[in-house]
């Protein structure tokens, strides 16, 4: 068990990281993700409000589905990475990450006050529920054995379900590269649930494998491959941006930065051997600094070492590069993502 974000949270259960990593490509995994936050927006301004706040599109989608999203600064950078589980009409749970829950709940609450369409609620409802996370390839077969109907929630669907007379939320989302669902129920029923998955030949796994997962998918960490003075664009995700929705804060920062160019790009590393590079390790091409590591670990799936990394923009994908660690050199290839 470790601090993370004002939580304690397991690293790895008895099984150990590797195991409950390969379970998930290959069987099914439960995380208990109860860390990420809920703020809860309702009312007949929710909509507006979180439209001109984060940077994805919600007319693109509609009630009973989610979107990713970001909430910037001024300047562009990524504040946080944010799924929006539209559950109702005038009903929006926004799920940040664990650190960020004030400061979302407090930046949609000031847009709110501000806004003159229409009374609008941001409420912290994280300590009311639990969140477990069910992924792999089995996820769908196993979950649907205690919950009935959450082998139906389409990815990026939302719907609410009933699991032994109380209403639970479940959501095709996931942070594993795997298929899934993800299960907001009650925090008063939480141990019940977790029990009743795990009797179910659903193998608990903690943040171990989760980091491993998420960076075999070659998905991004908020302080890591997103935050100051990284942008949408940098972090590869403009599809994240609507250009043509209207304003959101930040967005005259990434124009200008549409226009001019990115002056790096996130890229995938295959790294050989099993050493990993960590994140601050200095990429090099025939000795010349070309960027730094945001992410490394060694690859279950791969048996070796890979990495995340900022550089420059038009490096092509089969460069040879070399990774400072520690004064040491790992040999390295630039490759595309997702690794898995």
């Amino acid at each position: 068990m470790v601090p993370f974000g004002g939580w304690e949270m397991p690293v790895s259960y008895p099984g150990g990281t590797l195991e409950e990593h390969r379970a998930c490509r290959h069987d099914a995994v439960m995380f208990d993700v109860s860390h990420l936050g809920t703020v809860r927006v309702t009312g007949p301004g929710a909509f507006a409000v979180l439209q001109r706040t984060l940077t994805n599109d919600l007319t693109k989608i509609g009630p009973g589905r989610a979107q990713y999203t970001h909430l910037l600064a001024e300047d562009g950078s990524v504040l946080d990475d944010i799924i929006v589980w539209w559950i109702d009409t005038e009903h929006f749970d926004v799920m940040p990450n664990a650190s960020n829950t004030d400061r979302i709940t407090g930046v949609i609450a000031t847009s709110a006050q501000v806004s003159d369409v229409g009374a609008v609620d941001a409420v912290d409802v994280t300590a009311e529920r639990a969140i477990i996370a069910v992924q792999g390839p089995f996820a769908r077969e196993r979950v649907a054995g205690v919950v009935s109907g959450a082998d139906r929630v389409g990815r990026f669907r939302v719907e609410t379900l009933d699991w032994d007379g109380v209403s639970v939320t479940v959501a095709g989302t996931g942070y594993t590269g795997e298929d899934g669902v993800e299960i907001a129920v009650p925090a008063t029923r939480c141990v019940e649930l977790w029990n009743e998955l795990a009797s179910n030949a659903i193998h608990p796994a903690g943040l171990g494998a989760r980091d491993t997962l998420r960076l075999e998918a070659g998905l991004p960490l908020h302080g890591h491959e997103l935050g100051e003075g990284i942008t949408p664009l940098q972090a590869d995700l403009g599809w994240v941006v609507s250009w043509t929705k209207g304003d959101f804060p930040g967005r005259d920062s990434l124009i200008a930065e549409r226009e001019r160019g990115v002056s790096r790009l996130l890229r995938g590393l295959a790294v050989e051997g099993r050493r990993p590079a960590r994140d601050g390790a200095v990429v090099l091409l025939d000795g010349s600094p070309i960027g730094t590591v945001t992410s490394g670990n060694f690859s279950p799936e791969l048996g070796h070492a890979i990495a995340l990394a900022l550089v420059y923009p038009k490096i092509p994908v089969g460069t040879q590069v070399e990774l400072d660690v520690r004064g040491s050199r790992l040999d390295a290839r630039v490759v595309d993502l997702p690794f898995v």
